[in-house]
């Protein structure tokens, strides 16, 4: 087979865009409920709107049979307190996750002092997704051990077939992560989608927001896009529009071929959700939080073959010689993440500069239990993301869990630069109903600000669907400006409009140098002003020079400017707050002080008339939340009655 290096190298010319080009055409689309992004959250909301009777689009710049970052697959469910074998009372525990955050911080000892949670996703997460779970499993997806495949397996229940996360539930003692065959869910999301009668869109991006008048602030009324196959335009009015385009995990990174991606989410998402929220006029809340990438990117030590840490439960780490690690395999201290305490990393560290232990390390499978074994390797790993591949590759090369160790380097932590960053955490301050500040926006799943995981955005989705549906059948259709229309093309189409000059890739390389040299580990008001500074000259002197040949370069260069959209928003959430928080890893030379009690509070930013606006809601600013949720949800029917 000839590489496409080769091809070049003996003279070859790239093969003619294999698509039409219709630039010039334009769709509009009306719809009850739009839903801008078809990951797992957007399916989910697309689908709860659809049943309500709400005519629903469903937009998704990539193929929502796969797209997102659950797409290829999930291993856990986690947080699902309402199931029938949990040991825990869904509010409480919902309480609980908001006082100690964490994806399972309810096992630390202290409560934090200022979470900074999502109180409101947090509830409908713990009352609704059993629910969701047991509706997936009408869809056809696989939630339970139907073929006793696994008979045998610590934390399997022989009456419902239910398997459990021992590695999160030591001794049994809580019971709320099902292990699940994640790699059916989103083919049978896509089905319902399309049975349900959703007008699904694959491959085209969404670009703006449309509000009412044109008018920044007002009720949002549609939305606008491209195909990034032909390039056409579309313009899509509805009554109400659920945002679920997840986050930004690439403005920090320069070269996504030379460092290696992120193996777990998805390359599309690029804070386009939070670009065209914040130009909407929608407040936005903890951009300032960001964090060191923790997933491969290249630089971080991972299992060998760069899986993530999670899905190797319960296997025992040994050095060179066989010795044993001290590295606890179940009832992890920091809350379900996947290494020791710093105790007991401390003596890992100087064991292997003392000699006491041997590089490299390895994971034990020949050492586990048959029956443990195989549920680790073919059901978590097979089920889990992209594992699959890395699995099957292994397998075909010749390796043999029960006779075969893995070399593994994830207790290296912290090895990614500090400026390698994940802008994580933020997005739309939201009510109970999941609507933004915008009248008719609502938001879902890794949208929502201090988001949770596969089942929180299920949950969420579902949720802000219905919410969604509800509220377009109360109000009259709203009025799209075409001048507003026209601006967002003739926004998106310059690039087009060259032929030569910057494209996509250095653009990127651009922003991301900006935020790394002044918004990384450390800031200054200098610093983050020299950053806003450095943005303007982008946006004013080399954006003008971006070029696209085709629709995808196209689609490329778009998502830059929303990282540059994004990255503004950063700086001047992190100008906002004025002091340092090391829950947030958010730390100013300027303000040393950590996480002082004037300062435990939601920081907020929006364009006002298109001034940048700061404000602040108090934590817990949702109050109550079994209350509140149960007064939002009167007719909400499920299986945990409360």
């Amino acid at each position: 087979m000839t590489k496409w290096h080769d091809f070049f190298q003996k003279g070859g010319k790239a093969p003619p865009w294999p698509y039409p080009i219709r630039y010039d055409q334009e769709q509009e689309i009306e719809t009850d409920v739009l839903v801008i992004g078809g990951g797992i959250a957007g399916c989910w909301a697309a689908i709860s709107a659809a049943r309500t009777g709400a005519t629903v689009a469903l937009v998704e710049k990539g193929d929502t049979i796969r797209s997102g970052a659950g797409g290829p697959g999930c291993d856990h469910w986690c947080h699902v307190p309402a199931n029938p074998h949990s040991k825990v009372d869904p509010d409480e525990w919902a309480k609980k996750m908001n006082e100690y955050p964490g994806i399972l911080g309810t096992l630390q000892k202290d409560p934090v002092k200022c979470p900074y949670a999502n109180g409101i996703g947090t509830q409908i997460q713990c009352r609704e997704n059993y629910d969701t779970l047991l509706e997936m499993e009408q869809m056809g997806g696989k939630i339970r051990d139907v073929d006793d495949e696994y008979i045998g397996a610590e934390g399997r229940y022989d009456d419902t077939k239910f398997m459990f996360s021992p590695r999160v539930s030591p001794n049994h003692s809580t019971e709320v992560v099902i292990r699940i065959w994640g790699t059916t869910f989103k083919p049978a999301l896509k089905k319902e989608c399309k049975r349900l009668g959703v007008k699904i869109y694959d491959r085209v991006m969404v670009t703006s927001l449309l509000t009412e008048g044109g008018i920044q602030g007002a009720r949002v009324v549609g939305a606008t896009g491209f195909s990034n196959r032909t390039g056409e335009f579309m313009a899509f009015k509805s009554k109400a529009a659920v945002l679920a385009t997840a986050g930004d995990f690439s403005l920090w990174m320069l070269n996504t071929e030379l460092s290696g991606y992120n193996t777990f989410r998805s390359r599309n998402s690029t804070g386009d959700g939070v670009a065209m929220a914040w130009r909407a006029g929608a407040e936005l809340t903890l951009m300032e939080r960001t964090g060191i990438l923790m997933l491969g990117t290249g630089y971080k030590h991972t299992w060998y073959g760069g899986a993530g840490d999670a899905s190797y439960e319960n296997i025992q780490l040994v050095d060179a010689n066989g010795k044993k690690l001290p590295w606890p395999l179940q009832g992890w201290p920091d809350g379900g993440a996947m290494r020791p305490s710093p105790e007991d990393m401390e003596k890992i560290y100087k064991g292997v500069q003392t000699g006491e232990y041997a590089l490299p390390f390895y994971g034990d499978f020949p050492g586990m239990p048959d029956i443990e074994r195989k549920v680790t390797w073919k059901l978590m790993l097979g089920e889990e993301s992209t594992t699959k591949i890395i699995t099957k590759t292994y397998e075909k090369a010749g390796f043999d869990p029960s006779k075969h160790l893995l070399q593994n380097y994830s207790f290296i932590e912290g090895t990614s630069p500090s400026q390698w960053r994940n802008a994580g955490g933020g997005g739309p301050v939201i009510d109970w109903d999941l609507k933004s500040t915008l009248d008719g926006l609502y938001v879902a799943g890794e949208q929502t600000f201090s988001a949770g995981d596969h089942s929180y955005a299920a949950s969420t989705g579902r949720y802000a669907g219905r919410k969604a549906a509800d509220y377009s059948r109360q109000i009259g259709e709203g009025k799209i400006s075409r001048d507003q229309v026209a601006l967002e093309k003739a926004r998106i189409y310059a690039p087009i409009k060259h032929s030569e000059g910057i494209d996509w890739k250095e653009l990127h390389a651009g922003i991301a140098r900006t935020m790394q040299y002044f918004c990384s580990e450390f800031k200054t008001e200098l610093l983050l002003n020299m950053g806003l500074d450095s943005l303007k000259d982008i946006e004013e002197n080399h954006v003008p020079r971006l070029y696209a040949l085709d629709p995808h370069k196209l689609m490329r260069s778009i998502e830059d400017l929303s990282l540059l959209t994004h990255g503004q928003i950063v700086l001047n959430a992190s100008l906002a707050r004025r002091a340092s928080s090391q829950l947030l890893n958010f730390f100013r030379i300027d303000y040393p002080e950590l996480d002082p009690t004037e300062w435990c509070k939601f920081v907020t930013v929006k364009l006002e008339n298109g001034k940048v606006k700061a404000g602040e809601l108090p934590i817990n600013y949702w109050g109550d939340m079994k209350a509140n949720y149960e007064s939002h949800n009167k007719d909400y029917t499920g299986v945990y009655k409360g």
